[in-house]
């Protein structure tokens, strides 16, 4: 079972051996979850930079290989460890993290003074969130691919084969995510400690062969490289930055595995091992510039490289697991926040709320990432695509921790403005690298992203207009209520009804739909909301809250049924838990009738939306996932009373 480190107990003499293993069973399995992508980042980013093809080629010299290394190296410690290891991930939204995370926290902590400015950084941050949607679709294309072309360095025949075995492999992977995170990271964890242990070693005798690379830690030839040749380091800039690939999936996993297992991870075996290995890289081309071609492969002796690229496709295989399960949380907490419909989703561990299965955003990224490797059919072709995803999402992040780290701690403004000047300036450095790349990918991040972010702030907009509506038509429920007892007109008939609704204050739109078109009431009627606790399991004690609406012996009632993240809710079950004195009389499970109010939307001539926008929000809106399953009511005493709600 995987305990988010946070909230384990202080060890005490006797059980601080458990609580290590604890401990060290957490980074093993985040290991095998996060940092996939970022530990993958060593197969191409050298490859990219000193590609000959490029439309910016970077020329092959001493002084450029040092820049470009200390380049990379100073890039993955600004951006990836100070930004967010030591900077954005002390931040987080009860365990969870990203985007999605900071703009609930923006909402949360902003002055009515600064509302407007918080809108705005809300805005730019689900755009954010959408290109981390583009990220996730990416990042298994041309991984598994860089990985599986390895084979062209060991076997040149199977090359033709690269495309369909990839395929194979993305296939097999989405398949699996049904199983959960945890029993994926226990699988996963083991293989990405050998990976990293691999790059590391390989590195190191790179450098062993040529140990001026050392040299390339100081940060005097990052910006000598930059400020003598900067007409060349710019460009360079847009493939440097794929290897700080990965690093908003660190902080949108967090809620996974928790900050403390992700941070050891990082600073005590992933970062050592991708230094090492770009290292190793580097001294690899100063030796003989003709390594160009792959200097990852390359540095693994001829007797290992069958075996490295096998740990290498592994490897990029959980390197997707990163994105997609940063996509499931980040698609999970948009649909909190309103941002998408309500979507199914699957808690796969007792302990630890952000370890879910979301399978519509699963079987859509598996659909795009094949689109996407049939379309390019090589990593290099994706590379520049990449590299616009990662770094707009960065600087998004790195935008709202700063506006969110002012009203949450206590540090000076100044101390903050500065901090973000400088982060914010790098980051902007390389996006304006990446806008040259337009022409050759950087597009195609833009293009999911822009899509992503009209299809969640319309079914935002589109979900107000219906939920004004919606109220406008349910009316008050206590208002209803009392009308009942008024009504000489209404006819009361045996059997129990139960309604579900959203909660107390407005009447279901099913139950007035039945009294006001029907004229009848049953002789029990239920009121049903259900809420879901931040808790694995609620006690049955604290199970259901009933309120008599004012009526002690009318036959209607209200009841709140709660459920913990890790229970299914089942309704009928609840309904068997409540006594007689609660339900003002006996209720009969076994003949009652479930009431669910289904709203069927129409395009209004009101101009409330572009037009559109309308029909966006109303196919987007057939997503939803299924109450009646969700719920677990039996199909054959389920009614759905339909109505309209204009858009």
């Amino acid at each position: 079972m995987i305990v988010l480190d946070q909230k384990l107990p202080a060890a005490h003499a006797e059980g601080g051996t458990g609580h290590d293993a604890v401990r060290l069973a957490v980074v093993v399995g985040a290991l095998g979850v996060v940092f996939g992508d970022i530990g993958t980042s060593p197969i191409y980013t050298l490859q990219t930079v000193f590609n000959p093809a490029d439309p910016h080629p970077v020329p092959v010299s001493t002084g450029n290989v040092y820049g470009v290394v200390s380049l990379i190296f100073w890039s993955v410690m600004i951006i990836v460890t100070l930004t967010y290891v030591l900077l954005a991930m002390r931040i987080d939204n009860d365990g969870e993290g990203g985007i999605m995370a900071l703009i609930t926290l923006l909402r949360r902590w902003t002055a009515p003074r600064g509302r407007r400015t918080a809108a705005a950084l809300a805005g730019l941050g689900i755009f954010g969130a959408a290109l981390f949607f583009g990220d996730s679709m990416i990042t298994p294309a041309i991984s598994v691919l860089s990985a599986v072309e390895g084979l062209k360095i060991v076997a040149p025949s199977l090359e033709e084969g690269i495309v369909p075995i990839t395929a194979v492999i993305i296939v097999v992977l989405f398949a699996v995510q049904r199983q959960g995170t945890a029993a994926i990271g226990r699988l996963f964890g083991p293989i990405m400690i050998a990976w990293f242990a691999a790059i590391g070693g390989f590195g190191v005798a790179g450098i062993v062969e040529e140990p001026g690379i050392l040299k390339a830690l100081s940060p005097s030839y990052a910006l000598t490289f930059l400020a003598g040749n900067f007409g060349i380091a710019f460009f360079a800039l847009a493939a440097i930055v794929l290897a700080v690939t990965g690093a908003e999936a660190l902080y949108a996993d967090m809620g996974h595995f928790g900050r403390r297992a992700i941070t050891r991870g990082w600073l005590s075996l992933v970062l050592p091992a991708c230094v090492l290995s770009y290292l190793g890289q580097g001294a690899l081309i100063l030796k003989d510039p003709a390594n160009i071609s792959s200097p990852f492969f390359l540095l693994v002796p001829g007797w290992g490289r069958w075996p490295m690229v096998l740990l290498a496709t592994a490897a990029t295989v959980i390197a997707s697991q990163a994105v997609i399960t940063g996509a499931y949380s980040v698609a999970a907490q948009a649909a909190r926040l309103g941002y998408l419909p309500r979507l199914r989703i699957t808690h796969t561990s007792a302990s630890t709320i952000g370890q879910i299965y979301v399978p519509w955003i699963n079987w859509l990224l598996l659909v795009s990432v094949l689109t996407l490797v049939f379309a390019f059919r090589s990593s290099a072709a994706l590379a520049y695509a990449f590299g616009m995803a990662v770094i707009c999402t960065i600087t998004i992040t790195t935008l709202l921790f700063f506006y969110v780290a002012q009203s949450r701690w206590g540090t000076p403004r100044w101390v903050l403005a500065a901090g973000a000047i400088i982060l914010v300036s790098v980051d902007l450095l390389f996006v304006g690298a990446n806008l040259t790349k337009l022409a050759h990918g950087a597009w195609l991040p833009l293009l999911i992203g822009l899509t992503a972010f009209t299809v969640m702030t319309t079914w935002q907009h589109g979900r107000e207009i219906v939920t004004a509506n919606r109220q406008r038509h349910e009316g008050s429920l206590r208002d209803f209520v009392s009308q009942l007892q008024a009504s000489t007109t209404t006819v009361t008939v045996p059997g129990t009804a139960v309604f579900l609704n959203r909660g107390g204050q407005t009447a279901p739109l099913a139950l007035r739909a039945n009294v006001e078109n029907n004229h009848v009431r049953h002789a029990r009627v239920v009121i049903m909301s259900i809420e879901i606790q931040p808790l694995p399991r609620v006690p049955e004690a604290e199970r259901t809250v009933i309120d008599d609406l004012g009526y002690g012996d009318d036959g209607i009632i209200f009841v709140t049924v709660r459920y913990g993240y890790m229970e299914t809710p089942d309704i009928p079950a609840a309904l068997r838990g409540l006594s007689p004195e609660q339900t003002e009389g006996p209720l009969d499970t076994d003949d009652t009738t479930y009431y669910l109010s289904k709203i069927e939307l129409l395009s209004s001539a009101e101009r409330t939306m572009a037009p559109w926008r309308k029909r966006l929000f109303i196919a987007t809106s057939h997503i939803t996932a299924d109450a009646a399953e969700q719920f677990g009511l039996p199909r054959d005493r389920t009614v759905i009373m339909g109505s309209h709600i204009d858009v």
